[in-house]
């Protein structure tokens, strides 16, 4: 298996995978089936050996549940893992109620964490979202606290806006930011990406795919009981007019000889050296497929019609990122 190469988070910060292994969907979320432990854990062994070392989890993700289980997977080889913690997010009944950024609720937040990972430090460490509840100053400077204390090495922030990052890094220097983005959620191109660059902070894109809309296997009328009923995006003629636009990214992934997972990711990887694809996994078959789409370029000429076809807007309905 291809090894991936290194890129620096940030203008401060450690050497990383330009490829992270995203491990929610190793857990039960939004009340969705769990997988396979052993072949979970396999999965991120197989990923560290492949020099993927940016391991993403949550403390909310199954409950506490991916934690545990990156704490399993990363045990006896923990200097080959960067691991990456969000929090805030509170969950009842597999239903999202709301957050809690409070300085008291972090300090607490940590110290399960710690727990459940099996180790002394997390590596990254950041607020799933701002919404205003509790000061940024408040936030940040609980975190930064954390660092001076040891348990944390390096300051992340995820979902938020560029006066918020603004404000953020001026209490202590951001060294990532995690965000969507993906060919179908380009807004964050008018100003968020141009301030992350302009702070040298460096970007975690999760959502490559979005949420599964560019994979290529996405069907019209969804199940019933599909969670992506919940968003805009992925209901009734905005979603059949959002299958319509994916033909083109389907049909130029087989003129190249890929999926159109595969382009997604690509399209992804080559925004910028800063720019670091988080792509979620659960089974060790996706990882050389996932790998490979790093080494995929485009022709100016297909750069062109995927960033005329797929602009600002083309897609039709909110997404995640609104939730």
């Amino acid at each position: 298996m291809t090894t991936i190469k290194k890129i620096a988070l940030g203008k401060n910060g450690p050497l990383v995978s330009k490829l992270g292994l995203g491990c929610m969907r190793m857990s039960s979320v939004w009340g969705g089936e769990m997988k396979d432990e052993k072949e979970s854990i396999i999965t991120i062994q197989q990923a560290l050996d492949s020099g993927i070392n940016f391991v993403n989890t949550g403390d909310f993700y199954g409950s506490g549940h991916n934690e545990l289980l990156v704490g399993k997977a990363v045990k006896g080889r923990r200097e080959d893992a960067f691991i990456s913690v969000k929090f805030g997010a509170i969950f009842y009944g597999g239903q999202w109620i709301g957050l809690d950024l409070r300085p008291i609720a972090i300090k607490n937040f940590i110290n399960y964490s710690l727990v459940r990972l099996g180790v002394e430090t997390i590596d990254l460490y950041q607020p799933c979202r701002m919404d205003n509840s509790v000061p940024i100053e408040d936030v940040i400077g609980t975190i930064a606290d954390l660092i001076q204390e040891g348990k944390v090495r390096y300051l992340g922030v995820s979902e938020i806006t560029a006066d918020q990052l603004r404000k953020a890094n001026s209490v202590y220097p951001v060294t990532a930011l995690e965000i969507g983005y993906s060919l179908a959620d380009r807004q964050i191109e008018h100003d968020l990406l141009p301030v992350a660059k302009e702070l040298g902070v460096g970007v975690v894109a999760f959502a490559n795919t979005a949420e599964g809309l560019l994979t290529g296997e996405m069907k019209a009328p969804l199940p019933a009981d599909d969670y992506h009923l919940h968003f805009a995006r992925f209901q009734g003629e905005n979603l059949i007019k959002n299958l319509e636009k994916v033909e083109l990214l389907k049909q130029m992934a087989a003129e190249k000889g890929y999926t159109p997972t595969q382009l997604a990711i690509a399209w992804v990887n080559t925004q910028g050296d800063h720019i670091m694809p988080l792509v979620s996994m659960s089974r060790r078959s996706r990882l050389s497929e996932n790998i490979e789409a790093m080494e995929i370029h485009f022709t100016a000429a297909e750069e062109n019609i995927l960033n005329m076809h797929f602009s600002s807007g083309a897609i039709l309905g909110g997404t995640y990122l609104q939730r």
